[in-house]
């Protein structure tokens, strides 16, 4: 399709792919990884991604709602699992297309069981155990696992998996929530219970404690090449660019203003150059003041608050920019631009944020495979 704007969003696939190699290797042959394509693959764009994931070593693709799952399969045929809940009124469309389930009641996974049951199909689910990070789960106490265990017993069901979430303070509760972890699977399994994948380490978890890793991980933000590990180490490259390039150049006088309440104004006769791009974007707002671009080589700051469509930077460092100069807004950190990381520190968020807000308005561009 024909680019109709200067905004774009460039993924490098080559990067993507070896990412996730370089992780499958680091988990070595009996833990599996799961390929976490949540939001858009993190504002990458999960219908391309898919296949160059699953190519590279993924050995299925996880992410938060039914409605993420079912535009991968209408696409592709892999196995995908939904970490989330899904309304009680959508569960039919779990069974119809080969969904796994993420389950955390006895109610939900009878009602998966008689739809199964009249669709003359087994539904696939894996539980989810609450062992301390309190957002879904069936708790870790005698009642919740006796629950659990009925939901094992169900014919038209196959407990697949069963996993759990770290909440990642401190070691030390890091290891009570596995423990509990554990304590949980050991108990289902001795009542009968099988389950193909135990899964608690994400992206940071799965590098930073190998003892974690049992024999399925989630790798999220690693194979987009964000880094969140402290302790261990596995190479990974960003693989997302995003830019744009100089729209409208503007002469100010000093002390004329920018944007919504002037609240900048010129310390002396400044070249602003508009950029077209902003908030609807998935720019962060709060970057006014803080946020800053590259033009030829040089880092230069966003002047101005931030509209929805479009900003403005000041071009006092670079006299030589003209309309239809390229602008580095996220770069891999290299020649003066700010990668994610350096973005989300700005912004005062993290980096899964940075990039799953990135809107749909931007084309993806996809190269390097």
């Amino acid at each position: 399709m024909e680019i109709l704007r200067d905004t774009v969003i460039k993924i490098d696939l080559s990067a993507i792919a070896q990412n996730m190699r370089n992780i499958c290797q680091l988990m070595g042959k009996d833990t599996a990884v799961a390929a976490v394509v949540k939001a858009n693959a993190y504002g990458h764009g999960v219908l391309k991604l898919a296949p160059v994931l699953m190519n590279s070593g993924a050995s299925l693709l996880a992410v938060a709602t039914l409605e993420e799952a079912l535009e991968i399969r209408s696409c592709y045929p892999y196995p995908v699992l939904v970490m989330g809940l899904t309304p009680d009124s959508c569960l039919h469309y779990v069974i119809e297309h080969d969904i796994i389930q993420t389950v955390d009641s006895l109610h939900q996974a009878l009602l998966l069981e008689e739809i199964a049951a009249r669709q003359h199909k087994t539904g696939t689910i894996h539980l989810k155990i609450d062992t301390g990070f309190h957002r879904i789960g069936f708790p870790s106490s005698e009642n919740g696992l006796e629950e659990a265990l009925s939901v094992c017993r169900l014919p038209h069901l196959q407990t697949d998996g069963i996993f759990s979430h770290l909440a990642l303070l401190n070691d030390e509760t890091n290891q009570l929530q596995f423990d509990r972890f554990q304590n949980a699977v050991q108990f289902l399994e001795s009542e009968g219970c099988h389950f193909h994948y135990k899964h608690i380490a994400d992206s940071i978890a799965l590098v930073d404690y190998p003892q974690y890793r049992l024999n399925l991980v989630r790798a999220g933000a690693l194979i987009y090449g964000l880094r969140g590990f402290h302790k261990g180490y596995v190479s990974v490259r960003q693989a997302l660019t995003f830019e744009t390039k100089i729209c409208h150049i503007s002469s100010l006088k000093k002390g004329e203003g920018v944007s919504y309440d002037y609240a900048w104004r010129a310390p002396e006769d400044t070249r602003v150059g508009t950029l077209p791009f902003g908030y609807a974007d998935g720019y962060p707002r709060n970057l006014f003041q803080k946020g800053r671009v590259t033009i030829h080589g040089v880092s230069c700051p966003i002047v101005g608050v931030i509209c929805m469509d479009q900003c403005m930077v000041d071009l006092t460092l670079v006299p030589e920019a003209r309309i239809g100069d390229r602008v580095i807004i996220y770069g891999d950190g290299t020649e003066n631009t700010l990668d994610i990381q350096a973005v989300s520190q700005l912004a005062q968020t993290n980096k899964n944020e940075i990039v799953s807000r990135l809107s749909e308005r931007p084309r993806r561009i996809y190269y390097g495979l």
